[in-house]
């Protein structure tokens, strides 16, 4: 099995397991993590041991707590917009690649996931959690535009309304009710309990699941292939996302300047 710099991967009993394992940012996605958990789910998808996907974050607090600013501050100084426009499209690509995973991928919500984080929770298929989780999907309060093409799917419009128009925090009891979780579990349990579901998944007849997946996919409306292309295209050309430096600045008055 390939060996990742930010993420660890295993196979148990049919499950293939994608930990992002940045403990010291709390698992804060940066470019090098993306490129990475993109080409593990692809080995994944392809590997005829793995029957399901998990994926979570190191650690008690955080299954990620989003994009890694530091970087984006950095890239935003150092690349200029169509060379930044390249690489977000790579990982923006990445976030899709990994919702039309064949494969059923669970996300095992160990803490928080708030912005970045929150866009790839909301591209998976099912979500397990516990008191630890919580999410926050925090485009609209940087400036920003994601989780149109993942949210309304996962949960209806009305509720995915409010919560990209308002930012707010979604605690574990709320995200369960609203369907945003699955299941709701105590932490010592959530391991069990999402190996549990995977495996079930996994045992079943492989092409049986690929193909309701596949068939879902397909019926929703407008694919989703093109509702991902409408924010793109919407987030380039009509309203392009903040910078760093003026999206985040009460993280970076807290941290520094850098």
């Amino acid at each position: 099995m390939t060996a990742y710099d930010h993420i660890l991967t295993e196979i148990e009993d049919g499950v293939g397991i994608i930990t992002m394992n940045r403990p010291e940012v709390l698992n804060a996605m940066n470019h090098q993590l993306g490129v990475e958990l993109r080409d593990a789910v692809q080995s994944m998808a392809t590997n005829d041991d793995v029957g399901c996907l998990v994926i979570t974050g190191t650690g008690e607090k955080a299954f990620s707590a989003g994009g890694d600013i530091h970087e984006q501050r950095t890239n935003d100084r150092d690349y200029t917009q169509k060379e930044l426009d390249d690489r977000n499209t790579v990982s923006n690509r990445g976030g899709y690649e990994i919702s039309a995973c064949a494969k059923p991928v669970i996300g095992m919500m160990n803490g928080l996931a708030y912005g970045g984080a929150s866009v790839l929770a909301s591209s998976l298929d099912m979500r397990v959690g516990c008191e630890n989780t919580k999410f926050r999907f925090l485009a609209a309060a940087y400036g920003r535009i994601n989780c149109t093409w993942t949210l309304p799917n996962q949960i209806g419009w009305p509720m995915a309304k409010e919560l990209l128009f308002t930012a707010r925090i979604v605690e574990a009891e709320e995200a369960y009710r609203i369907g945003l979780l699955n299941h709701l579990v105590p932490a010592s349990e959530l391991r069990a309990k999402t190996m549990d579901l995977a495996k079930m998944i996994a045992d079943n007849d492989r092409a049986s699941v690929v193909g309701v997946k596949q068939l879902m996919l397909r019926g929703k409306g407008e694919n989703m292939a093109a509702q991902w292309h409408n924010e793109q295209d919407y987030t380039r050309h009509v309203l392009r996302g903040a910078k760093a430096e003026d999206a985040f600045p009460d993280f970076i008055a807290r941290k520094g300047r850098g």
